[in-house]
């Protein structure tokens, strides 16, 4: 009974979206499937989960839709990133989970709008990337102080470093002209891995019997988010260079045979003076 009044808001949010999976199911199963625009999916969880996940919130979307700005929905996301650092460094790992679940829902839900409300603007994508930053860079934070006096603290700087190069790496090949995106390991995934982990830290950390196995855990899905962040990026690495080779030799063999092709003989320059009439030329040759 400690636990579930602990973890009661993440348990909650746990069993609406386990129960809404079971509908949506139910619906797509009876060929009833609900029509869903503009649903983004990545490597990890699919079309039918992307469609799943932006059905769930679309009552949250309806209601946010033409009553806020993208950039507010960005900003409150930030906020609760920020929340949920200082709770998970207090300790109080159940709160720290269901505020970062909510963070990411509204970093779902910020883009969406954007796109929907015909709002999106050079700006606004600015302050959505750099504000996933620092989300990512407080809530991080946040378990590496809770973790700060076990070997796991480790993990939580590899997750936090090598997340960090997943982003950086994409917004450096688009600053080259490059659009690169997929990875097993985006933002999305990276959220739904650590609230999955820290949920299950959270558990085993509320009882005394079972305490001992919060930081295992928690350092495990540090680790596991590490490691998949780095495959990330190193791929996308190994993909934009690749293709930036590519393009730089076609470039050159481009410019190779336009110097190797024969030059086009130009005609010769006409004079532009007028010509001497004939009686001034006569004058002139009899020295009048």
């Amino acid at each position: 009974m400690e636990r579930i009044y602990l973890l009661g808001p993440v348990l909650l949010l746990l069993a609406t979206m386990s129960l809404a999976f079971v509908v949506y199911c139910g619906l797509c199963a009876v060929g009833r499937a609900p029509v869903v625009q503009g649903a983004k999916h990545n490597q990890l969880l699919g079309p039918f989960m992307g469609r799943y996940l932006v059905w769930l919130i679309g009552p949250i979307e309806r209601l946010l839709l033409g009553r806020v700005s993208p950039n507010l929905v960005t900003a409150l996301s930030l906020v609760m990133c920020v929340w949920s650092g200082v709770e998970a460094g207090l300790g109080a790992l159940g709160a720290a989970t269901w505020i970062y679940a909510l963070a990411g829902i509204l970093d779902v839900l910020d883009g969406r709008i954007a796109r929907l409300t015909n709002r999106q603007t050079k700006s606004g994508a600015l302050f959505d990337s750099v504000s996933d930053r620092w989300g990512e860079l407080f809530v991080f934070g946040g378990f590496a102080w809770y973790l700060r006096d076990t070997p796991w603290l480790l993990a939580v700087m590899a997750a936090l470093g090598s997340s960090m190069m997943v982003s950086y790496t994409r917004a450096r090949a688009e600053g080259l002209g490059l659009e690169l995106s997929g990875g097993m390991m985006q933002r999305a995934e990276r959220i739904l891995l650590v609230t999955s982990g820290s949920l299950a830290a959270a558990w085993c950390a509320s009882h005394a019997d079972t305490a001992w196995l919060g930081a295992p855990i928690l350092g495990g899905t540090m680790t596991a988010c590490a490691l998949g962040s780095t495959a990330t990026a190193l791929n996308r690495w190994l993909v934009a260079f690749r293709e930036l080779t590519r393009r730089e030799a076609a470039a050159r063999e481009k410019a190779a045979v336009a110097v190797a092709a024969p030059a086009v003989a130009l005609p010769a320059p006409q004079p532009h003076y007028k010509p001497i009439p004939a009686k001034l030329r006569e004058s002139a040759e009899l020295g009048l």
